[in-house]
């Protein structure tokens, strides 16, 4: 192993100490019981930790190309991470979406449920959510009296939350559905039992606490602003694109993506109602029992079928898919989370496979399909789960850092984009109900950057627009533009909105990132000329592993 390596190595599992809900995303062993210190005091020694493994990674000797690439990768993403945390984000991080909130029981999700030590280890954990969950409180505290919190609207959906998670919501908490998921095992343990009944209990008393201590103390320090201006959204967003861009350009270009996405949905819009417009393309397959799935469990098994499906077509002609990848489980998340879907990968040793997750908003029982088909292709393969499985597969060809903690959004939810529109590409998309639907991504995700740009920094709408010229952007006006065209209900775009106030910069590694491969892809075309060969071109993405945009156009502009 050389240097380089080695560094990553170690820092793989000095993560895994201090971050025990790290350690169980990773599949790392020996801290399945542990929850992390949210505390400041934790921030700071991760940031320690930081600041050794970059002096070390730079008196390193470089021993190869692979070495070059694992070092970049690497020293790009810890400074970043360093940047953000003397900025004081720490402080201001809590939103719908992803914090150390929402980590605190999320991480059940992935914990196994077969033995007695499983659930021996989850009830461990459970009693240790309070923890989790104090030590936050400490950091919230610190950033009140900083001055550096995050916003009310943030506040208000994390209330909600944790209403159900504790199990406020009219429903049994979260924790108390895992002692009913005991019960419907056969280990048949009463004192395990018990053990997991007083976990589950103290579990929901502090998701309860937590609540009311932000409705009670926090949200009277919170303000009411929304946008947070172009300082904060140059750092957060260079964070999750691994990239600088220049943001009035790319607000002009993705005004141009939602008017070439808007022409092209109406134009196949007319192959499914001839002679009608979107709207009424949108009502008949939104309609339309044949073209919809009834039931929660129907629909979760057609999504795996579509997926297994895909991945024996793909493999061995647009794609080579190595064995462990092969192995995908969707699956229908908790109540209460934000509505957006997500991919978890697969653990280190893939004895737990990588799985999509699919929310569902309250009493929905009928799902239509056209806007699913390209959602099942960017979550699974060739999107999410074909990149970061493989990534995870690699073995010692790349480092364990790379493998398990390296890569941007931009990088990866760019890679998801651009997989919806490479199967439209290769002839999965020639049903219009299902071309529609990747359409109707195209245009989701192009209004994001406009919107997302727009929101924080206070940008004006067009004057040639023919949606409120010359105003700037508010949230109702984000939320009007986006639902009438959206595949997805209404309670979805609320969340949505608030998930990109929270999570300043995300919202456009999409498109942005979708924007960049493109980019390298045409690249490698001019440079390789009648040579270039796509597949090949796929495998060497994969093959040189995660990071930041700018690092993969770099390395992959050449063939």
């Amino acid at each position: 192993m050389s240097r380089i390596f080695d560094i990553a190595d170690r820092y793989i599992d000095q993560l895994a100490e201090m971050h025990p809900t790290l350690a169980t995303y990773f599949g790392v062993p020996g801290h399945e019981t542990e929850m992390p210190d949210n505390s400041p005091a934790g921030h700071a020694a991760q940031a320690e930790l930081d600041r050794r493994t970059l002096a070390e990674l730079g008196a390193a000797e470089s021993e190869g190309e692979r070495d070059r690439i694992a070092r970049d990768v690497m020293t790009e993403e810890i400074e970043i991470g360093l940047e953000s945390y003397e900025a004081g984000e720490q402080y201001r991080g809590m939103n719908i979406l992803h914090s150390p909130f929402q980590g605190a029981r999320q991480i059940f999700d992935l914990m196994p449920r077969e033995s007695r030590e499983d659930w021996d280890n989850i009830a461990a954990r459970m009693s240790k959510v309070r923890f989790a969950l104090e030590t936050y409180r400490e950091t919230l505290e610190a950033g009140v009296a900083r001055g550096e919190t995050t916003t009310r609207r943030q506040v208000l959906g994390v209330i909600e939350q944790a209403k159900v998670y504790g199990g406020q919501g009219g429903s049994p908490s979260f924790f108390d559905g895992l002692v009913t998921a005991y019960d419907a095992t056969q280990i048949g343990d009463g004192a395990l039992r018990e053990l997991l009944t007083n976990s589950a209990r103290d579990a929901s008393t502090a998701f309860a606490g937590f609540g009311a201590f932000l409705a009670d103390d926090h949200i009277n320090a919170t303000p009411d602003r929304d946008g947070v201006g172009r300082e904060r959204y140059e750092l957060s967003s260079r964070s999750y694109l691994g990239a600088q861009v220049d943001f009035e350009e790319t607000y002009a270009w993705g005004w141009e993506q939602v008017r070439w996405a808007e022409s092209e949905l109406a134009a196949t819009a007319d192959k499914i109602v001839p002679g009608g417009t979107f709207h009424d393309a949108k009502k008949l397959l939104d309609e339309d029992p044949k073209r919809s799935i009834q039931g929660v469990e129907a629909f979760r098994v057609w999504m795996q079928d579509l997926q297994d499906r895909t991945i024996d077509e793909l493999d061995g002609t647009h794609f080579d898919i190595g064995d462990p990848v092969k192995t995908v489980e969707v699956m229908i998340a908790p109540p209460g989370g934000a509505l957006a879907m997500y991919y978890t990968g697969p653990s280190e040793d893939f004895s737990r496979p990588g799985r999509t997750w699919y929310p569902v908003p309250e009493g929905k029982e009928r799902f239509p399909l056209w806007g699913e088909v390209s959602i099942v292709y960017h979550e699974g393969v060739p999107g999410h789960h074909f990149q970061i499985a493989t990534t995870v597969s690699l073995g010692e060809h790349l480092s364990r850092f790379q493998k398990l903690a390296a890569g941007t959004s931009g990088y990866v939810e760019g890679w998801g984009l651009y997989a919806e529109r490479l199967m439209g590409e290769l002839g999965y998309l020639d049903n219009p109900d299902y071309y529609l639907g990747m359409l109707g991504s195209q245009l989701f995700r192009s209004q994001r950057v406009v919107v997302d740009i727009g929101m924080h920094l206070g940008l004006r709408i067009p004057e040639d627009s023919s949606f409120h010229p010359g105003e700037v952007w508010t949230p109702d006006l984000a939320l009007a533009f986006m639902q009438p065209t959206s595949p997805f209900g209404p309670e979805f775009m609320v969340s949505e909105i608030d998930r990109y106030l929270g999570m300043p910069g995300q919202a456009i590694s999409y498109k942005v990132g979708e924007r960049h491969w493109l980019a390298a892809r045409e690249q490698a075309k001019l440079n390789a000329g009648a040579a270039f060969d796509l597949k090949a071109w796929h495998n060497r993405a994969l093959d040189l592993g995660p990071m930041g945009l700018a690092q993969m156009q770099r390395e992959m502009a050449g063939g």
